[in-house]
């Protein structure tokens, strides 16, 4: 007699690296994004990783997240890192940024890293925007 088979396995697929843009370390000055090392704040989404010119989260804008517009897959929630620590961003902008169509959560780049990965791994339509630690 078999014994009763347990819960199925709730592990969530790793994406490839080759094929997505994984985030896979970070440290002072420096991001590893599936095989390219980044010293500079970059832009994140599934398919491409560019250079991105804001160094303080508080000059995030619209216009600097022109790249999410051109992204073939519209990005439904834009993960900030604000580097070492979150900052408080005005209303203005996150209400600029929802008209837009962005969901926004703004944390320290570390928890940035990990929340994109998470969710890239869900399938979700996620972005980062991330500032060196």
């Amino acid at each position: 007699m078999k014994p009763p088979q347990g819960p199925a396995d709730k592990t969530l697929p790793t994406p490839d690296p080759a094929q997505v843009q994984l985030i896979r370390s970070y440290g002072p000055g420096h991001f590893l994004i599936s095989e390219r090392e980044w010293r500079s704040p970059v832009l994140v989404t599934p398919t491409r990783t560019t250079e991105w010119n804001v160094v303080r989260a508080e000059d995030l804008a619209l216009d600097n997240l022109a790249a999410l517009r051109e992204a073939p897959t519209p990005t439904e929630l834009l993960v900030v890192g604000c580097g070492p620590r979150a900052v408080f961003l005005p209303p203005a902008l996150r209400a600029s940024l929802k008209a837009a169509g962005l969901s926004l959560e703004v944390v320290d780049t570390g928890s940035a890293c990990r929340i994109y990965n998470v969710l890239l791994a869900e399938g979700r339509r996620v972005a980062a925007a991330l500032i060196p630690v």
